[in-house]
């Protein structure tokens, strides 16, 4: 039985916790395939709210074996403290695989996020000071540690020892900040290698067999397509590849194991930290969106940029991924406004772009080109059928799947699980007189 890829198309933020809580009830394994504890995903199942930072949602659902892969990074003790919290909400994470292969964020990237971001200064990137982007360098390096290291003290040690040596000169001469212990890094770490040690596993060949063995596969990105190092708005990107491609390589899968790749994309835009937003607003539609949507990070506790829907986004994110659906979310923080904007290109240099412009210049300059549509005053959160959204909102949806060339297969209206509208392919075509 083929996987199927969740990826956020926006700059991240998109709802996609939701959406991998419904998809996971249908799968037995819920892989997380890339980032960190540097991306949140917000539950809420049942009255409860579960913010989860590296576990996937798929923990929820005692069928679901959920999965970190191999392109992870893996801050052990975040990790032990997560599943600590779960177990003290009698959710089970015994079931958590996670691969020997993925990297290990230690103290010393810690340290070195947070110093380099405070010496960029003015021109910082805006990372979340989690260690992520200094466990990915160490990785395409070649000294990161790994999470199968654990499993070994001696070479552990060894390991330690030698990255440690170069990290603690960088520290102490570029940064004037005192040396980091290997002593108390080992004990710890090790400690926390004991802990886990019934997790640590080949997920790779394990994903492999549930496919052959006819078990279904959902691989949940972090992050979003904008944020991917490759292919997103570089340099205010992760370190890590969030795109349908980094399933491939984050899981250990190839190609022909997909199926569908579904896009999860917010009814609204928002992004965090540094960067160009051709569509943010900063007048009342914008505050409504960030107060309504409550549009404050999972992980990092900072307020969202929110503007307006973009399409030339959605559009790159549709030929980057090979989207085969869209699962829209948040449709119902628009209610209430006279009318809703789409961005449906751009205008940079005296040209007219409806899909991305060829180089940052470009893009940092790009003004949005709108489309306006009658807006809806009723609230939302109560409707079940898709078709008794009103038809402004039904309008709304039509042409962001016109726009995208790809359907929208599910609208969310809310935070909890029933709150996921399915759209039929009669009223998905359907606009309202």
């Amino acid at each position: 039985m083929p996987a199927t890829i969740l990826i956020g198309t926006q700059w991240g933020d998109e709802g996609k916790g939701k959406a991998t809580d419904l998809l996971a009830a249908r799968s037995d394994f819920v892989v997380r395939y890339q980032g960190g504890n540097n991306a949140g995903h917000t539950v809420l199942a049942g009255g409860r709210l579960l913010k989860l930072h590296l576990i996937p949602s798929g923990i929820l659902y005692p069928s679901v074996t959920p999965v970190i892969a191999d392109g992870v990074v893996v801050d052990p003790k975040v990790l032990l403290e997560e599943m600590d919290a779960l177990a003290e909400r009698g959710i089970d994470p015994s079931r958590l695989a996670l691969s020997g292969n993925a990297h290990l964020i230690m103290p010393y990237h810690l340290e070195l996020d947070k110093v380099t971001e405070r010496f960029l200064g003015k021109h910082k990137l805006g990372t979340t000071r989690r260690g992520i982007g200094p466990a990915y360098a160490d990785k395409a390096a070649r000294i990161g540690l790994r999470v199968q290291d654990l499993t070994d003290p001696k070479i552990f040690r060894e390991k330690l020892d030698l990255v440690l040596k170069e990290k603690n000169l960088v520290l102490t001469r570029v940064y004037n900040r005192l040396p980091l212990d290997g002593d108390s890094i080992a004990r710890d770490y090790l400690r926390y290698g004991e802990r886990l040690g019934t997790h640590i596993t080949d997920t790779g060949a394990l994903l492999y067999g549930a496919l052959r063995a006819g078990r279904r596969v959902l691989l949940e990105g972090a992050q979003g397509t904008l944020l991917d190092l490759d292919h997103g708005t570089y340099p205010f990107v992760t370190s890590s590849n969030p795109v349908a491609g980094g399933a491939l390589t984050g899981s250990g899968l190839g190609p022909k194991e997909i199926d569908d790749v579904i896009g999860v994309t917010k009814a609204y835009v928002t992004r965090v930290g540094s960067g160009p937003f051709p569509t943010e607003d900063v007048s009342t539609a914008g505050r409504q969106m960030r107060e309504k949507g409550r549009e404050v990070g999972t992980t990092t506790g900072r307020s969202r940029r929110c503007g307006w829907f973009d399409a030339v986004l959605l559009r790159y994110a549709v030929r980057i991924n090979g989207l085969t659906e869209l699962f829209l979310t948040k449709l119902d923080v628009l209610s209430g406004l006279p009318q809703v904007r789409i961005c449906a290109a751009y205008r940079a240099g005296g040209r007219r772009y409806e899909d991305m412009p060829p180089h940052q210049t470009l893009f940092h300059k790009a003004e949005a080109v709108y489309e306006s549509l009658p807006g809806w005053q009723e609230e939302l959160e109560d409707v079940r059928r898709f078709q008794d959204l009103p038809g402004a909102a039904r309008a709304y949806v039509a042409r962001i799947e016109e726009l995208a060339g790809v359907p929208v297969r599910h609208v969310s209206i809310g935070p909890d699980r029933e709150q996921t509208l399915e759209v039929g392919k009669v009223a998905r075509h359907r606009r309202p007189a």
